[in-house]
């Protein structure tokens, strides 16, 4: 599988990686990590479970990236987790198993007309664990917005969404990416930077990624253009890239995250941050798929997914930035 370096993303951070400033990337180790990388099992397991009820399962995807972001309180840096069954689940883990909990208790959790008119109250009982859910208010708005968009224009249903255009990520504005972020706010995931606009769209890919690599191998649900997503830039693939020592941080930079300082959304640092994410898995990947044959070729997500299951349980510190977007 080729990277498509002129796909919305890729194309769009070009201006930032030109002109890094907090952030610097080490081209020799990332060569050298990405040759280790290639010798990796990236193989996705599929789950034929799923063929009981591939549109709920497809509903509760949407949902999850509608709601994914910030789980981690902005004051103490203490992540939002709960212990089940001798266990300990954390951040988006713990709110996908409260939400399949809502579920089994017949809460119609999936349903646009309950997104658009879920309160605060209600959406605190759902959700409780060790310390409120971060940016609740938020959560909540962005619920009430996107099941009115649903009753409004899809009956209630993202099953409708999904159906009312190809099966491509982008296809002359028809593409799943390109309907969702013009029907749903909540998902046009972009910044600034000198007059430039910087894509990185990630619950948006997240969403339709999830649906691919649970459903395209049991012939249910396939994009054609995968060749057009990249990774998904938020706070736990940076820690990975630093902890490779493929990114490096000025001083500055590495002490605000250390420390836990808020990094403005749409500031230089947090752009850069993202940015840097998205190129250098994008360098990994084509690097890694140079060293393999044909059939073991992998997608950016696959890298992703393998850097953020090894990291995202990590205590190392992360950037924080409060936002809607991751």
């Amino acid at each position: 599988m080729n990277i498509n370096w002129n796909s919305k993303v890729l194309s769009s951070i070009q201006p930032v990686i030109d002109n890094l400033r907090y952030i610097s990337i080490d081209f020799e180790k990332l060569s050298k990590e990405s040759i280790k990388f290639a010798g990796y099992d990236f193989g996705i397991k599929q789950d034929s479970s799923l063929l009981d009820d591939v549109d709920s399962f497809i509903r509760k995807t949407m949902l999850i990236n509608t709601l994914n972001f910030a789980f981690t309180d902005f004051e103490t840096s203490t992540k939002y987790a709960l212990k089940e069954d001798k266990s300990t689940l954390s951040d988006t883990d713990a709110m996908v198993h409260q939400i399949n909990l809502a579920i089994s208790n017949g809460v119609p959790i999936l349903d646009g007309s309950f997104m658009a008119e879920i309160s605060d109250e209600i959406f605190q009982n759902l959700f409780s664990a060790n310390i409120p859910m971060p940016m609740i208010k938020e959560k909540v708005d962005v619920l009430n917005q996107t099941g009115k968009t649903l009753v409004k224009h899809y009956e209630g249903d993202w099953i409708n969404f999904i159906n009312d255009g190809p099966r491509k990520l982008y296809a002359d504005g028809e593409g799943l990416i390109e309907r969702l972020i013009c029907n749903f706010s909540r998902f046009d995931d972009f910044s600034l930077f000198e007059d430039n606009k910087i894509y990185f769209l990630k619950l948006a890919q997240l969403a339709f990624w999830g649906l691919h690599r649970e459903l395209s191998g049991l012939q249910l649900f396939h994009i054609e253009d995968m060749e057009n997503m990249t990774a998904f830039a938020d706070y736990i693939l940076p820690v990975a890239l630093e902890h490779l020592e493929i990114t490096k941080y000025v001083p500055e930079l590495k002490k605000q995250i250390q420390d836990g300082k808020l990094i403005q959304k749409d500031s230089i640092e947090e752009i850069e941050l993202r940015a840097t994410t998205i190129f250098v898995t994008a360098k990994m990947s084509e690097i890694i798929n140079e060293n393999r044959i044909d059939d073991e070729k992998i997608l950016i997500p696959q890298l992703d997914f393998k850097l953020w299951t090894e990291y995202h349980g990590d205590e190392k510190p992360h950037h924080l930035t409060k936002t809607i977007m991751y």
